[in-house]
């Protein structure tokens, strides 16, 4: 895709939704951590509810570390695959504890070294807490870079390859948090507001739905 109609997408979306952040609620690093692993496959407001008490109970990765995993799992039983996300948090905790001297590492491969953090969640972790560059993809991101023709790519590996060839790596992050708001307001999955859009006719899939 031509690089003035890239921007054209970042600039409309800008207008329209200003410059969001991350909907996960947090205080500190090891608390953004900890969300985003609990936020896959379940929706930023469900995992907004039950953090916290959870990060009341469990604050540090030191305490994390030491939980029983029923007095755990009762923390966070309101979000999808919780047996497996109370697994991957102690082991997670116990590796930040045992490797990290209890800090939250801040580089890709340190973080997805962790239990738990696949490279869309170390991307985000690294964009948002340590401010370096990186373009988080989830299915959000996914689809409205397809829709928007930004990308063909088969995997979030490859569309975040081909989104972080078009863009400067000042716009990653914004860009990132754009289309997530986009995807959730307006590009919907099964029933796009095409007629509301606010890039309207200059994406490509806006006559298909």
């Amino acid at each position: 895709m031509a690089r003035d109609k890239a921007e054209l997408f970042f600039r409309k979306l800008k207008d329209y939704y200003g410059k969001p952040g991350t909907a996960l609620n947090y205080s500190n690093p090891f608390q953004l951590l900890i969300a985003v692993i609990l936020s896959a496959q379940t929706t930023d407001k469900q995992v907004n509810k039950i953090t916290p008490n959870l990060f009341s109970r469990y604050p540090t990765p030191e305490k994390m570390a030491g939980a029983r995993s029923e007095e755990l799992e009762k923390l966070i039983k309101g979000i999808g695959l919780y047996r497996n996300k109370t697994r991957a948090l102690i082991n997670c905790a116990k590796k930040i504890v045992n490797d990290f001297s209890g800090e939250i590492p801040d580089t890709r491969e340190d973080l997805m070294s962790l239990p738990g953090v696949g490279r869309k969640s170390a991307n985000v972790v690294l964009a948002v807490v340590f401010g370096k560059a990186s373009f988080p993809v989830d299915t959000h991101v996914f689809r409205v870079s397809w829709r928007l023709g930004l990308t063909s790519g088969k995997t979030p590996d490859k569309v975040e390859e081909e989104i972080t060839s078009i863009y400067p790596e000042e716009e990653w992050i914004v860009f990132h948090h754009l289309l997530i708001s986009h995807g959730r307001t307006i590009c919907k999955a099964r029933k796009p507001l095409c007629p509301e859009c606010p890039v309207g006719k200059d994406c490509p899939s806006y006559q298909s739905f």
